[in-house]
């Protein structure tokens, strides 16, 4: 049996797929030694963070926080990593309830840093927090 956790997560995972541009999407991958030209986004699971309960009926509400790490080298960075993060946004709020699976989807604000490499391009990288909203029928479920 598939927890609401990680039937989510499948479900994040399947819509940034569908960014389109050519990006590469990854789950819990390691760093690869080279980023694609059209940008590497790589999702964490993150942690479902402590739920709120209601006792009646027993619902566990969660706020889990993935993480998005975003990549983008070569030029013209400010612009192609506006309109990398603006389309991921965009694929969120096309769906925010994944389907059904959560109640709300929601991004937050990136936090760039450029990271100098040395005789190559520059790396803009980023991570985007990325909070799901599930209610399950269990702690474990």
């Amino acid at each position: 049996m598939i927890t609401r956790r990680e039937t989510a997560l499948k479900a994040l995972h399947a819509t940034l797929l569908t960014m389109p541009g050519g990006v590469t999407v990854m789950r819990n991958a390691v760093l690869p030694e080279r980023i694609p030209d059209a940008g590497l986004l790589i999702l964490r699971d993150g942690t479902p963070g402590t739920p709120e309960v209601t006792l009646s009926p027993l619902r566990w509400h969660w706020q889990h926080r993935a993480e998005l790490e975003v990549f983008l080298r070569g030029a013209d960075l400010d612009d192609r990593f506006d309109a990398l993060t603006a389309g991921i946004g965009a694929v969120l709020a096309a769906n925010r309830t994944l389907g059904g699976l959560c109640n709300w989807t929601e991004a937050e604000a990136p936090e760039p840093a450029d990271l100098p490499v040395e005789g190559a391009t520059t790396i803009r990288a980023a991570v985007l927090g990325i909070t799901l909203h599930y209610t399950t029928a269990d702690a474990l479920a």
